[in-house]
């Protein structure tokens, strides 16, 4: 999906670094510790393969995490720099809901993607009506979308999607978008599915899907019903995968919430505790 005029530019620094122009194969670096000082490199190679210019940006989606605090602050000072100098529009848009799109459009079996993403290839093909391969299916898939956090620990939110319980004020997350360890994860899943479960009558599988998904298959074994474990992004989806994470931003750019970093872990640096008061110690007296 392109803005009303000119081109729509991605910049993605949640994991890694992903730029592209939409419309065109975004180009991705993986390694974390040089895609921060090649991501201006790599927009102006975006644009040139393209055969586009700065002039022609209308529209710069940005990725705001949840990530480590270093990649992603270069990713949006970076768009935020663009788009005052283009005068282009700057929309926000996380990482983690556009990973539940992704996984909902291999389930259907959505051919543009299974096409342009290997690692959705062993995803099961389950219709929206409940039905797999031709029959009836009572189950429903719920996506845990999770983003490497380091530290052994993930980026995550439990995401379902709208309207399946019935609920006209159910949100699209169970649990909101928060940072834990892969073991404590699994539990506070557990425990909500089993409520929702109660609540609803149904019966629930969780898909896991994002960086760090395949890193901790152990823990996932936990989780009550297990389905697909997959390793990999939405922006790992070539062109379609770029295209549907804009358009998701675009959907919601209406909302004018701030583009600011999702960092959800706590800073390492804590203001120190005041010094403990010795009893009976007034300090030294200067003698006269």
């Amino acid at each position: 999906m392109q803005a009303t005029d000119g081109c729509t530019l991605v910049i993605d620094t949640s994991y890694g670094s992903t730029v592209g122009v939409v419309g065109h194969e975004p180009i991705v670096e993986t390694d974390s510790r040089t895609h921060v000082e090649k991501l201006q490199v790599n927009i102006a190679r975006a644009m040139d393969a393209a055969g586009l210019g700065p002039a022609d940006i209308s529209c710069i989606v940005v990725g705001v995490g949840p990530a480590p605090f270093t990649g992603l602050r270069a990713g949006l000072v970076t768009a935020k720099a663009l788009a005052f100098a283009t005068g282009a529009r700057l929309i926000g848009q996380n990482i983690l809901d556009p990973q539940d799109a992704v996984l909902r459009a291999a389930l259907r079996g959505d051919a543009v993607i299974a096409d342009a993403a290997g690692f959705l290839a062993d995803v099961s093909h389950t219709a929206q009506n409940g039905q797999v391969d031709g029959r009836p299916e009572p189950e429903h898939h719920i996506t845990l979308c999770v983003n490497d956090a380091r530290r052994k620990q993930l980026y995550f939110s439990l995401n379902h999607e709208a309207g399946v319980t019935g609920s006209e004020t159910d949100s699209c997350h169970w649990i909101a978008m928060d940072i834990d360890y892969p073991g404590h994860i699994v539990e506070r899943v557990n425990a909500e599915v089993r409520r929702r479960a109660e609540i609803g009558g149904m019966r629930y599988i969780v898909d896991v899907v994002g960086h760090g998904a395949a890193r901790y298959a152990d823990a996932w074994q936990s989780l009550d019903a297990l389905g697909s474990v997959v390793e990999g992004s939405i922006l790992d989806a070539g062109a379609a995968g770029l295209a549907m994470f804009a358009e998701m931003a675009l959907k919601h750019a209406d909302d004018e919430a701030p583009v600011e970093p999702l960092y959800l872990r706590r800073p390492d640096a804590e203001v120190p505790s005041p010094l403990k008061h010795v009893l009976n110690h007034a300090g030294a007296q200067r003698a006269d």
